[in-house]
């Protein structure tokens, strides 16, 4: 982390941010995916950011060390171990690069020079650059006390591997495509890595039209929300504020209007998903069992019920269960069959913002009980129709 970002830029280029996070900590989350013990960073001294790295680091369960030249890192390094060495500035999908390591011994990863060159990568020989990464046997750091101890520490690395016999192994196209493998040396490349990240990774595939709005303002505003920090959780704070909306609405027997809030809660809480798992990737972070996303969408639902429960007239002498019946088997019905419907008709079913456009109008109508009734029976006829899950 020694070198500048760039013409008036004096932080390192380990710090600039892409999704709300730097690269050293989506580094950090490429080591852990590839079970690394210990995170060895190469810096010219502490910082608040390196400290902050560091605190991320223990947090994760790894040990963190700061090294500033040769001697200390050959001190850290046994010749038993195995050293992950990371470029600075190399922006990388896990998923591109475990498969390239995974029950392999030492490998130095390269590309075609064409174009790696200009795009910041070093040149191996007439017809290799190095991609970035490599693996290489503990032992080799010790001829890092041959060369000057202002030496590049990754380049040299990399002739010793080399010189040593380390095989090497080209990254496939395909990997090398798009947003998922880049060098970042400026923060105007960083910010058009993170737009071009964030388009391809939430702005395809099928989608009901409430997910597709969802998806358009991540596109649209992610970055700016990311950079902000705690994305997710300030819409997570958004959908309560707008439930809360929406329950004053319908204390004032405005239930078409409380219907409509309830929809764009749930619009919130796609986009913070979206925004959560941009988050968790960071560091290479699993969701845990229950998603926030998930319990922000039960009181959605238990909104929507409350809300045709406000619009239900209850008759005099009629049971509760019979009060309460057509809400529940409603709301049932939208937990069930995304459990047991597969293809494109499970992002419509569970489409909550068609939902509570469909209930203001029923409500402003005056006709809220039989447009409930109606897609629950449509809803039940999509079961019937669309393709089962296996239950493999």
């Amino acid at each position: 982390m020694t070198e500048p970002a760039g013409a008036g830029q004096p932080f390192p280029r380990a710090f600039l941010r892409i999704a709300g996070a730097s690269l050293a900590q989506h580094q950090l989350g490429l080591a852990l995916a590839l079970d690394c013990q210990r995170v060895i960073c190469m810096a010219r001294g502490t910082s608040p950011e390196v400290i902050a790295l560091q605190h991320m680091a223990e947090d994760a369960g790894l040990q963190f060390a700061i090294v500033t030249g040769t001697r200390q890192l050959a001190g850290l390094v046994t010749a038993g171990d195995e050293l992950l060495v990371v470029s600075e500035g190399l922006f990388v999908d896990p998923a591109n690069v475990v498969p390239l390591f995974d029950g392999r011994g030492p490998v130095v990863l390269v590309q075609p020079v064409e174009g790696a060159l200009a795009a910041g990568y070093e040149r191996i020989d007439i017809n290799r650059a190095n991609a970035g990464l490599m693996r290489v046997p503990g032992h080799l750091v010790e001829r890092l006390h041959e060369l000057p101890v202002d030496c590049d520490i990754v380049s040299a690395l990399t002739r010793i591997a080399l010189q040593s016999g380390v095989q090497m192994r080209e990254v496939p196209a395909a990997s090398r495509v798009g947003s998922d493998w880049r060098m970042i040396r400026t923060e105007a490349e960083a910010f058009a890595l993170e737009n071009e990240w964030l388009r391809a990774r939430f702005a395809e595939g099928a989608a009901s039209a409430g997910r597709a709005v969802a998806r358009l303002g991540v596109v649209s505003f992610g970055a700016s929300l990311l950079h902000a920090g705690n994305a997710s959780n300030v819409l997570s704070i958004g959908v309560v504020v707008l439930l809360a909306i929406a329950a004053g609405l319908g204390w004032f027997s405005l239930v078409w209007g409380g219907f409509a809030f309830v929809a764009l809660a749930w619009v919130l809480v796609e986009a913070s998903r979206l925004l959560r798992s941009a988050e968790r990737h960071a560091l290479g972070q699993l969701p845990p069992a229950i998603p926030r996303a998930d319990a922000l969408l039960w009181l959605i639902d238990l909104a929507f019920g409350a809300l045709i429960l406000a619009d239900t007239p209850r008759f005099a002498g009629e049971p509760v269960l019979s009060w309460l019946s057509t809400p529940v088997v409603l709301l049932l019905l939208l937990a069930l069959l995304p459990r047991v419907v597969r293809g494109a008709a499970v992002s419509w079913i569970g489409d909550r913002l068609l939902l509570g456009l469909a209930l203001a109008v029923g409500s402003a109508a005056g006709q809220l009980l039989p447009v409930v009734q109606i897609i629950s029976v449509g809803l039940i006829v999509a079961g019937l129709l669309f393709p089962l899950r296996s239950q493999d």
